[in-house]
């Protein structure tokens, strides 16, 4: 292999690369290579060494038409081999990529069994090849897969095996569609102003309320200066307030900004000391959890939310703020070799304390903390902050769901214009169909067409749950930012259509249901046999039309945020 113009190289790993050939292909590898083993067009190679070891390889770079990662909106442009590599720890990121092809296909779909790593990955401009690498300290375990199957199938092998014999175990109730006050009220939160939100989501489907930022504080300019307390200033007599809320049948969630603490808490000077690093344009410090004073302070602040208030879990944000390149050498009070370390004793502790007092509480977590690490640790992953942008957030919540294992995924909390339509309303909840859906907007000011059609789609993510969100995932084109996405569950198949596609209706299924995004309301059906009863229904769930359709070549008019309903008493 030639050289390859490295402007973003990092210290290479120690000892002079050797040539390995195994699987087909032509490889690197820096350190010993103490295992291998080949099946199906799938590789795993392990090396070890005392310091770094890497593994490097190539593929042609034909027919390719997208590359593809967990990260936030990576997905798409292939880059240069001499793009900086990406840096993969616990707290940012997760150890995997696919080079994807025509017709879906995963031309080569990677990961690796660590949660630190470089992770490198482009063209090489002298050849048309893609050159990948992984490289970590001392020992590394890479899975390679060239076999050509459709790539969201290979993403869901590779969650399998990052899962390997662990149990994870996430509550029913993660599942469910939820209430965010975050878009809707910002700071500006209170008892009243949540159980009035509570009480009006329960009656639509919103079965948790997730209470964001201004709890701990009585200023509403932004900023984290107030983080390190938590104390409840907005939400006096908490215990008796949560309450409230679960009398009305819903869960209640707790925000906390997890590695701030903030110029304005008591324990800002106590902490200058285990600073990892500072915000100042925040006004607050990152604290380092390598420091048990500090995993001590922070997990006890957050576990009271359960043992003491009775809440059902926390929303822990900004761990990927853990995430510093070059983290100070640790002082003697440090107890753990590694940031990551820290931060795995650390989520480690409060989820153990949490589940203690409930064993059925929650933990969301948010792109881009997406590592397979952490998932003994949470129970659901939120894409990342995207206000009022639906492709966005169908990209990141496919993007995430690929590789969550067995996390359930959650929507970036949907917001809307008081005006908008029930049609767009509609067309924001399909966007993210196949995730569990979070809203925020004051839904007492809903009209009632707005309610409707959001109750009408709650409706489907509840009733339809198993087969959107554990089905078999097959986004299609990922260069296109998924324009058809399908949810095979079996019996129940749903395709989500957020462009004038047709839609194919092969298949064992006895329902299929097509949620329609796209302004074209002509839907064309292709590729099945024989004949399914037809139920439209509108956006706001009326239904507008009834009738049977030929599956070989029907076309059924399906409004714009509207759902089409075929099924069959018999399979074909």
């Amino acid at each position: 292999m030639e050289q390859v113009w490295e402007p973003h190289a990092p210290a290479a790993a120690a000892g002079r690369p050797l040539p390995v050939t195994a699987g087909g292909l032509e490889l690197l590898v820096t350190g010993r290579p103490v295992r291998r083993r080949e099946s199906g067009g799938v590789l795993e190679v392990t090396v070890a060494g005392d310091d770094d070891v890497r593994v490097e390889w190539r593929v042609p770079c034909v027919d390719a038409t997208a590359f593809w990662t967990p990260d936030i909106r990576s997905t798409g442009r292939l880059p240069a081999a001499w793009s900086a590599p990406a840096r993969v720890s616990l707290s940012r990121g997760a150890p995997v990529a696919a080079l994807i092809g025509t017709g879906d296909t995963g031309l080569c779909v990677f990961a690796a069994d660590r949660t630190d790593a470089l992770v490198g990955a482009g063209v090489v401009e002298e050849s048309g090849e893609f050159r990948c690498w992984i490289q970590a300290s001392r020992e590394l375990t890479v899975r390679i897969d060239i076999s050509r199957r459709p790539y969201a199938h290979c993403l869901a092998e590779v969650a399998d095996w990052w899962l390997g014999d662990r149990t994870v175990r996430v509550p029913a109730a993660a599942r469910r569609p939820a209430y965010s006050t975050w878009y809707a009220m910002h700071q500006d939160v209170s008892p009243a102003a949540v159980e009035k939100q509570a009480a009006l989501g329960k009656e639509l489907g919103l079965d948790t309320v997730i209470v964001d930022d201004g709890w701990m504080t009585g200023d509403r300019a932004r900023g984290y200066g107030h983080c390190g307390d938590w104390e409840p200033v907005s939400l006096p007599d908490t215990a008796a307030h949560v309450r409230r809320v679960h009398e009305l049948g819903v869960a209640y969630l707790l925000w906390f900004s997890l590695p701030f603490v903030g110029r304005e808490s008591s324990v800002w000077d106590t902490f200058q000391e285990y600073a990892l690093t500072r915000a100042d344009h925040l006004d607050a410090i990152v604290v380092d959890p390598r420091y048990p004073v500090v995993r001590a302070h922070l997990a006890g602040r957050l576990a009271r939310a359960v043992e003491e208030w009775g809440m059902d879990g926390l929303k822990i944000d900004f761990v990927d703020w853990f995430g510093v390149e070059d983290p100070p050498e640790p002082g003697p009070e440090a107890d753990c070799a590694t940031v990551s370390e820290g931060v795995e004793r650390l989520l480690a502790q409060i989820h153990g304390r949490i589940t203690a007092a409930d064993p059925e509480a929650m933990v969301e977590h948010r792109q881009p903390y997406v590592s397979p690490g952490l998932w003994p640790y949470t129970s659901m992953i939120r894409a990342a902050d995207c206000p009022l942008s639906p492709a966005e957030n169908r990209q990141r919540t496919v993007d995430v769901r690929l590789v969550a294992g067995p996390v359930a995924v959650h929507s970036d909390m949907l917001m809307w214009h008081p005006s908008e339509t029930p049609e767009q309303i509609a067309v924001h909840l399909i966007n993210v169909l196949f995730s569990v859906p979070q809203i925020s907007v004051d839904l007492a000011a809903q009209s009632p067409g707005q309610r409707e059609a959001l109750a009408f789609w709650l409706g489907v993510f509840r009733e339809r749950a198993d087969a959107l969100q554990l089905g078999a995932l097959r986004p299609a084109r990922v260069d296109l930012g998924y324009p058809m996405i399908t949810a095979d569950g079996g019996d129940t198949v749903v395709v989500a259509r957020y462009a004038p596609l047709p839609v194919a209706t092969d298949g064992t299924w006895r329902e299929l249901l097509v949620a329609n995004a796209d302004a074209d309301e002509a839907v064309r059906l292709t590729g099945g046999s024989g004949t399914a009863g037809v139920a439209v229904r509108d956006a706001r769930g009326r239904v507008v039309h009834r009738g049977t359709a030929d599956l070989t070549g029907a076309e059924v008019a399906v409004p714009r945020g509207g759902l089409l309903t075929l099924t069959r008493t018999a399979r074909p």
